[in-house]
């Protein structure tokens, strides 16, 4: 890179444009925006002086509103420090937008290139959630546009693995604590709230028992819930109750519950039809993967119930068959394949109640089978909450990846301490929080015990 200039801040050295070599936009500093031909917007910002890098924002499930960063904190903190930024809104019409996200995306980067009038000197796709799953497909088919991928709090082990294991965990309350519901192809938005509602209510009544807590925990550790939602630590590996208190407030003060079965209409109106089975899940074998299952047998003998029993039965009465016109479709516009072909770094929080953190393992070794472990890197944050990540952190991983790219090697950039002190150095006011940490597998992931099906 011309005229570069090294920064370095807690043991980490990151090479970035210099001001004073890097062509300048035709354009002034401020917000812009635009509409794709297919109707999609665009919104970008440029900062007063670039750097020479574009961020391409991909943001997560919800309204199709063009977004170029996660938050107006985040979007100042890159802007400071010379990022243009620049991210679309998809074109739906399902809030699920895998189908056209990937080239909205792209048609927003040509747009805001065609605005800049001089070519970036890179460009790095960042996601969110939902949109990290688009960023980890970009990551597969840059397309010769895309530099380097960050994935932040990624649905990264795709839409059929979010909706077995949700449907695994809502059938659990579903049948166990006897809310006759429908689980699966919503017929409107209306309806799937309606289910939603009765299952929150029956979840609420249940968590005043001994025998509902026990089934609340069982259901939780389908959905591969952390026990910890509040608080400065997870609750004490020998604190069954306390662990389930943490479960049952991710399920409903955190909106999980809510979210699995609203969501999953929007999955539905987008794949054409629903992509979840349970025919032939040894429920069983699913506790038994589980880091959870200590927690939930003593629960259950807590309360006098017989496990092995409603094991039994959610074995035999199994019976949501999936749509192969669904599979199909998610296949191939919600899932990766870990053929990366530019860099990648992952970060997530601990303990994570829409998206767990157990995607990132399954997404490693999808990673591994590609023979791709030297594109992709995974950091972890002690925090709790989806995507509740500080400024800082985010833009330290932002700033790790473009070292990796600077150098063609990691250089242990991406680990912990090294992360911590480079969003330190920036100064944002916060803490980071980076730790050591090695996810669960993912209970109930395609290829996973008890769900036999190939990856």
């Amino acid at each position: 890179m011309a005229g570069a200039v090294t920064l370095v801040g807690g043991g980490a050295s990151v090479t970035v444009a210099s001001a004073d070599t890097t062509p300048q936009p035709e354009v002034g500093a401020g917000a812009y925006d635009g509409v794709l031909d297919n109707g999609a917007t665009w919104v970008a910002h440029v900062p007063q002086r670039w750097n020479g890098t574009v961020v391409l924002f991909a943001h997560g499930f919800g309204p199709l509103r063009a977004q170029d960063a996660p938050n107006e904190e985040t979007r100042q903190a890159l802007l400071d420090r010379g990022y243009a930024l620049v991210g679309s809104s998809y074109s739906g019409p399902s809030l699920w937008a895998l189908e056209t996200a990937v080239d909205d995306q792209f048609g927003a980067l040509a747009a805001f290139e065609d605005l800049l009038g001089v070519e970036p000197e890179r460009t790095i796709a960042f996601g969110r959630s939902m949109g990290g799953l688009v960023s980890a497909r970009q990551a597969e088919d840059p397309r010769g546009e895309i530099d380097g991928v960050l994935t932040t709090c990624g649905i990264v082990a795709g839409a059929l693995n979010l909706n077995n294991y949700q449907l695994d965990g809502v059938y659990t309350l579903s049948h166990l604590l006897g809310v006759d519901v429908p689980l699966v192809r919503y017929e409107s938005a209306e309806q799937a709230q309606q289910a939603a509602d009765a299952l929150i209510a029956a979840v609420t009544a249940a968590q005043g028992t001994a025998e509902g807590r026990a089934r609340i925990a069982l259901a939780s550790a389908y959905l591969d819930l952390a026990t910890w939602y509040s608080g400065d630590a997870p609750a004490p590996q020998d604190d069954h109750a306390a662990q389930q208190v943490q479960q049952y407030q991710a399920l409903i003060d955190g909106g999980g519950l809510e979210r699995y079965v609203t969501g999953r209409q929007q999955i539905e109106l987008a794949a054409g039809g629903n992509s979840a089975s349970n025919v032939g899940v040894d429920y069983r074998e699913l506790l038994e993967s589980s880091p959870h299952a200590e927690q939930v047998w003593g629960l259950y003998q807590d309360a006098g119930l017989d496990l092995e029993a409603d094991l039994a039965t959610l074995t035999r009465d199994a019976d949501v068959e999936a749509d192969p016109e669904a599979i199909a479709d998610l296949t191939r516009s919600s899932m990766v394949t870990g053929d990366l072909e530019v860099p990648e770094l992952a970060i997530h929080t601990v303990a994570d109640e829409l998206v767990p953190v157990e995607h990132e393992d399954w997404y490693e070794e999808l990673v591994h089978r590609a023979g791709e472990d030297r594109q992709l890197r995974q950091a972890y944050v002690q925090g709790t909450g989806h995507c509740e990540f500080q400024p800082a952190e985010q833009v330290a991983a932002l700033q790790a990846l473009e070292q990796r790219l600077d150098t063609g090697r990691w250089h242990g950039v991406a680990e912990p301490e090294r992360l911590n002190a480079a969003a330190d150095t920036l100064q944002l006011g916060t803490t980071a929080r980076f730790t050591e940490f090695d996810p669960p597998r993912l209970v109930g992931g395609l290829g996973e015990p008890g769900r036999e099906h190939r990856r």
